[in-house]
């Protein structure tokens, strides 16, 4: 197998496992948490995201509720590179890779520049929808040895589908949501039983604020 990132799965929910309300109200987390979450930042190679949470929450991606000297690098999964131009995460604060597909049209091609001009790297690989495991391969050859995955609920499908991920760590808020629709921790089209189901091994839990951190080991 092609050397890969370790990848830390972070997510903060409510206790029936939605990241958002069905209106997009996401304030889950609470200060304690946000300053964990920081932690692990400072601490990683890059962070990753799906293009949903960039059109939807329009996140800077940066280490800001600590001090800290480096900011990872920031990594969007975008197979129909839909990101906006003016999307915060293409700020100058910190370095970021766009992973889109080999797929191309003049649309494409011509944002695909603007966007290197911008100092942006656009990373190609897979037909269709951005092909996960080459991409590991690749930031890891571009020496990203470790990724905070910062969701959304399908490119965590993804990466656990995948097998991408070795850690996760799982705030909970005491707080129900409710309401089929809400975006839940992991979409996608689900596993059909629980012996192809991804298995996890409690690590640590501890009280945060007012809520609770659970943390799990991949089982591989």
């Amino acid at each position: 197998m092609t050397k890969k990132p370790y990848v830390i799965s972070n997510v903060g929910m409510s206790l029936d496992g939605k990241l958002a309300t069905v209106n997009n109200d996401s304030r889950i987390s609470c200060e304690e948490d946000l300053i964990r979450v920081h932690k692990i930042r400072a601490n990683v190679d890059g962070i990753m995201v799906g293009i949903g949470t960039v059109l939807k929450d329009d996140p800077r991606l940066t280490v800001h509720k600590i001090k800290s000297d480096k900011n990872p690098v920031r990594i969007v999964v975008d197979s129909k590179l839909r990101i906006p131009l003016n999307a915060r995460v293409l700020n100058k604060e910190a370095k970021t890779i766009i992973a889109t597909t080999e797929d191309s049209d003049e649309e494409k091609e011509k944002k695909i520049k603007i966007l290197k001009d911008m100092g942006v790297e656009v990373v190609r690989c897979g037909k269709g929808k951005v092909d996960l495991k080459k991409l590991m391969g690749i930031l890891y050859e571009k020496g990203i040895k470790s990724i905070l995955l910062e969701g959304g609920g399908t490119l965590n499908w993804g990466m656990f589908k995948e097998g991408l991920v070795d850690e996760v760590s799982v705030y909970i808020a005491p707080k129900i949501f409710g309401g089929k629709d809400a975006p839940t921790y992991v979409d996608g089209e689900g596993f059909k039983t629980v012996d192809e189901c991804v298995k996890l091994e409690l690590k640590n839990f501890y009280k945060l604020g007012e809520g609770i951190v659970l943390e799990f080991k991949v089982k591989k």
